[in-house]
């Protein structure tokens, strides 16, 4: 497939762009910041003239896309103010959802976040695991923005009934550099606010890749974790410190994810490989 892949220079983007050109597709990386050259374009996302057009063609470096690959946003909440968040993830965003629409383009894959959860979980979450059955408890103006993302995918593909959009709820983005600082063992406290969750950067790429092959029309959402935690302490002890008396369903494994990725193992056909206990 060609495709666009916006935030090509991030964290996550980084790796998925490299994941996929070597699963022979062929991306373009779409940001404001990035290396000059082939198979990249200085976009910025909230300038609708800008996104339309690079989506459109540039130059000798493509004539169209099969498929968009959202990733270009601030990527957290307290990096910026709330205003700035708001204003440069949701226009930026539409821009991308709207431009795609318009140019004929049916596959959308982006990032949404486990953020949509309820996280830090101050309020405790409905039930253990947690999974993508509940309405989403935005916590802060990123998490909202993330909210009405989701919405605004939703009035799309009604309005458009051949549009694929799949909001993949990724968890916090790890590469191997990070694992030294694991597990978290100390305090249990630390890591609670995403109920001990990751995502391997390498598996957020798989995901991405499964969601383009995989996702039929319409839209859906996906948790994607490892199928880990970041701690070597069991589950059921964490949970009874940390969250008694919230309902656990089914069994919660030693160490499995307690962010549930069953809906995207059986849907998507996603299968994590990867795991910080792997460099130990």
């Amino acid at each position: 497939m060609r495709i666009a892949l916006t935030g090509s220079s991030g964290k996550l983007g980084t790796v998925v762009a490299r994941e996929l050109r070597a699963a022979g597709h062929d991306v373009i990386g779409l940001d404001i910041h990035g290396e000059r050259g082939p198979g990249f374009v200085q976009v910025e996302l909230t300038d609708y003239g800008q996104v339309i057009d690079a989506l459109a063609g540039v130059n000798d470096q493509h004539t169209g896309f099969d498929a968009v690959v959202h990733l270009g946003a601030i990527p957290a909440p307290g990096i910026r103010s709330d205003i700035a968040t708001f204003h440069n993830n949701m226009t930026g965003t539409f821009n991308v959802f709207w431009a795609a629409v318009r140019l004929g383009i049916r596959k959308i894959v982006y990032a949404s976040s486990e953020t949509v959860l309820g996280l830090p979980f101050d309020v405790p979450p409905p039930y253990i695991p947690v999974d993508e059955q509940y309405a989403p408890r935005p916590e802060s103006v990123y998490s909202l923005v993330k909210t009405l993302e989701e919405r605004l995918a939703t009035e799309l593909v009604r309005w458009h009934p051949d549009l694929s959009i799949t909001a993949l709820r990724f968890s916090n983005v790890m590469v191997p550099a990070d694992y030294a600082e694991f597990p978290f063992d100390a305090d249990a406290r630390t890591r609670k606010w995403n109920l001990w969750g990751y995502i391997d950067a390498r598996d957020g790429a798989q995901s991405i890749q499964r969601a383009l092959e995989n996702a039929p029309t319409g839209f859906d959402t996906f948790i994607i974790a490892a199928a880990d935690t970041v701690m070597t302490r069991s589950n059921a002890e964490l949970v009874a410190e940390v969250f008694p008396g919230v309902e656990t369903r089914g069994e919660l494994g030693e160490n499995d994810t307690m962010l549930s990725i069953d809906k995207a193992r059986r849907l998507l056909g996603y299968d994590p490989q990867h795991s910080w206990r792997d460099h130990k």
